[in-house]
């Protein structure tokens, strides 16, 4: 009880300082988040920029506003109001706004390298609303019906998880045409400048790079409670997740064996981050995974994990015994120039001390790291953005007992797509002239596989860690060896900023080569009519 008194000690704290700046808040996406990079990334500030999906308040609500008001279609015609500059239904009396959009995804596109030739679609229909209340409460939920018929390699992903990549289950996973909802909701109240908390069914990304070998917005969206909180040059985040297990669903309590849902787990995830100065940022991450129900029999959430410090466990041989899955990470960003910024992560899962320095491949020697650099306005050429980045994981780092105490969520990982056993190069390049969008990406993955059921080579981070085959020897991209090649180009012209409102087209081609095996090939050519701020990831 301690614990919890004085957490909500350090809130009520906070309640009694003053309000300032209106606040809105929206679900992350990368695409749109990188139109951001010239304000929170130049060295003449100090804005925390791995703790995401960002809280738009001060300058960056006024670049989002900025951004949703500029190049406006000028007419007095309704409809074309509407269509081209404003939200379908927006209130703003002197103690709040509300506004309400229709967000479509119409997709047609045709599959002109694989060996099926179908032809792929998208149908959504979405919905989103905001509402914010004197300045001191926000809330954005979306929800979509969607139903698609995707390349090859996306069916084959589906159908071994049950998942659309990032989005939820699939009601008909092994069927072409596949059935799904997708639905994100977040409440914050801002108690102060320095304090929010949110109530949320959404994700999050730790870090500056596409990827995060930390906490990813690449799992399915699950419910979560998070108190932020900044003072100085210190910003300190909480989470508290629960979340879904597929893979091991509960039974009802006659032991029948039938399924009684989704097997439930909970996460606890803190970070925080320290602005040295204008350039150099340094942040220290911290979570922890486990089951509701273990071998013991019902635990639900364990209230030690509400403790908000970060290290305050040790780490080192941890991981091997606990029921619980830990990791610790640290996270790093140094503006090089005033428009360039390297940036970098390590995660340590598990290590013996001195077997991590033998440098014997050691499997309980579990760790990931990251390396990037991203810039804004490059060659003097205003929202010409780039991301260049190199993702590296070892086999068995994300891997527990059992899928409901590993990292993931949904049936998907918490961090990387890939899961383990992987080095990844990834290459982003966006610009926006007016209305018009331009984006490219190219991405080279080489990983290993498991040459069957029965063998751990340690990328599949569903397997349990107590099936390792090798206990020295071990090497990143062991196992069956494969190689992918994405690369992705899209050009839009946005019709309203409000909600993304775009026509978009766009070619993705991707080859993976497989040892033993035939190599995949798929390029989709594509046109649409699309809305909303989701993330949506083929690069897999």
């Amino acid at each position: 009880m301690n614990k919890i008194n004085q957490l909500i000690l350090f809130a009520c704290l906070f309640t009694s300082m003053p309000v300032y700046a209106q606040i809105e808040s929206q679900t992350y996406s990368f695409q749109q988040s990188d139109k951001y990079s010239d304000i929170i990334y130049n060295t003449k500030t100090r804005f925390h920029t791995s703790i995401r999906p960002f809280l738009f308040k001060n300058e960056l609500l006024d670049r989002k506003d900025s951004l949703e008001s500029a190049n406006m279609v000028d007419s007095d015609n309704w409809i074309m109001r509407k269509l081209f500059n404003e939200h379908l239904v927006w209130v703003e009396e002197e103690d709040h706004t509300f506004y309400l959009d229709v967000l479509p995804d119409f997709q047609i596109g045709t599959e002109i390298m694989g060996e099926d030739k179908r032809k792929t679609w998208m149908n959504t229909r979405g919905i989103q609303v905001g509402l914010t209340i004197k300045d001191k409460f926000t809330l954005y939920s979306s929800f979509f019906e969607n139903q698609a018929v995707f390349p090859a390699y996306l069916d084959d992903y589906i159908a071994k998880n049950g998942v659309v990549p990032g989005q939820s289950s699939a009601k008909n996973s092994r069927e072409r045409k596949k059935d799904w909802m997708y639905a994100t909701a977040s409440l914050t109240y801002d108690f102060s400048p320095y304090f929010q908390v949110t109530a949320a069914y959404d994700k999050n990304h730790i870090g500056d790079g596409y990827r995060s070998v930390l906490l990813s917005d690449f799992s399915s969206n699950y419910t979560h409670l998070k108190f932020t909180g900044e003072i100085g040059n210190v910003k300190y985040a909480s989470i508290w997740a629960y979340m879904n297990d597929p893979k091991n669903p509960r039974i009802d309590s006659l032991n029948s064996g039938g399924r009684y849902g989704d097997g439930i787990k909970f996460g606890a995830f803190q970070y925080i981050d320290y602005n040295a100065t204008n350039r150099l940022s340094v942040g220290f991450f911290q979570s922890v995974v486990w089951a509701n129900r273990n071998r013991a029999g019902h635990r639900g959430f364990d209230l030690n994990y509400l403790n908000p410090a970060v290290l305050y466990r040790p780490i080192e041989n941890n991981n091997r015994t606990s029921p619980d899955k830990m990791f610790l990470g640290l996270n790093a960003r140094y503006k090089v120039l005033n428009n360039m910024s390297a940036y970098g992560q390590f995660l340590l899962g598990e290590f013996t001390a001195k077997e991590f320095f033998a440098g014997n491949g050691y499997a309980h020697n579990k760790w990931g790291a990251q390396l990037g650099l991203r810039g804004f306005d490059i060659f003097a050429i205003k929202n010409l953005n780039f991301l260049g980045e190199y993702n590296w994981v070892r086999p068995y780092t994300y891997q527990h007992f059992t899928s409901i105490s590993n990292y993931s969520n949904n049936g998907e990982p918490l961090a990387h797509p890939q899961g383990a056993n992987f080095k990844e190069f990834v290459g982003i390049l966006n610009y926006s002239w007016r209305r018009f969008d331009f984006s490219s990406k190219a991405l080279y993955s080489n990983f290993g596989t498991d040459p069957d059921s029965d063998t751990n080579m340690g990328g599949d981070i569903f397997q349990s860690y107590t099936t390792i085959p090798n206990m020295y020897g071990n090497t990143i991209g062991q196992g069956v060896k494969n190689n992918l090649y994405y690369a992705d180009f899209r050009a839009a012209y946005v019709l309203n900023p409000k909600y993304n409102l775009r026509l978009e087209l766009g070619y993705t081609q991707r080859y993976r080569t497989i040892e033993g095996a035939a190599t995949q090939k798929s390029g989709v050519v594509s046109f649409g009519l699309r809305s909303s701020f989701r993330n949506f990831y083929g690069d897999i």
